[in-house]
């Protein structure tokens, strides 16, 4: 059987450098190349491909979820496993309904991450058991939802960059959208999440873990 070929996706070296390190010790994958963001991966997968995208949220360039978008359309049969520091609670369910085949936190263990990138090469979901908890609580109707599961992905992005400390316009420049466009996301944020001001919207992404302190 040939070797499931892995692309990395993360826009610190050091981090790629390691998980590359971590995937060398296992004989049934290798790593078909190593991308800073989105325009980085999607030249690979335009050259010799891949079968896993291993895919962070947190981009310098794109956020990873509008980078899933675009792999997702037009490399429909590449796996990607969502790989972040976000918790997986606020996160893994986001990353499956948005098109991945699975999520884990970087605090995984190697075993893990071999475990996960078997599953999605072979076509199946991988799901951890706090991952498969959080989904059927989510099914069921005397479960109060999150307020964060209200949100869209751009609505989501906006959030953790506002968060950041970024302003309207550093935000609207980052994105590429006007700053009348990122205001209202940020009216809509203040309305979904029932917040007042900028400084209850750093409480609440810290205290969902969206943000340090």
């Amino acid at each position: 059987m040939k070797p499931v070929r892995v692309i990395i996706v993360d826009d610190h070296l050091m981090l790629r450098r390691g998980i590359a390190q971590i995937l060398g010790e296992n004989p049934a994958i290798t790593v078909a190349g190593e991308a800073a963001g989105g325009p980085d991966l999607m030249r690979l997968l335009r050259g010799d491909g891949a079968d896993v995208v291993l895919l962070d949220i947190a981009l310098n360039d794109r956020d990873g979820f509008d980078v899933l978008k675009q792999l997702r359309a037009e490399f429909p049969k590449v796996a990607v496993l969502m790989l972040s520091t976000y918790p997986e609670s606020q996160f893994g369910v986001r990353a499956l309904k948005s098109g991945a085949a699975g999520y884990l936190n970087k605090g995984c263990s190697p075993d893990q991450l071999f475990d996960a990138i078997a599953r999605i090469a072979a076509g199946h979901l991988f799901v951890t058991p706090e991952l498969a908890e959080r989904l059927a609580f989510g099914v069921r109707a005397d479960t109060p939802a999150s307020p964060l599961d209200s949100l869209s992905n751009r609505e989501m992005q906006v959030l953790k960059l506002l968060a950041s400390g970024q302003t309207v316009g550093d935000i609207a420049r980052e994105l590429s959208l006007s700053a009348n466009t990122i205001s209202t996301y940020r009216t809509r944020l203040f309305d979904k999440l029932g917040i007042k001001n900028p400084v209850e919207l750093v409480s609440f992404a810290a205290r969902h873990q969206l943000v340090a302190l």
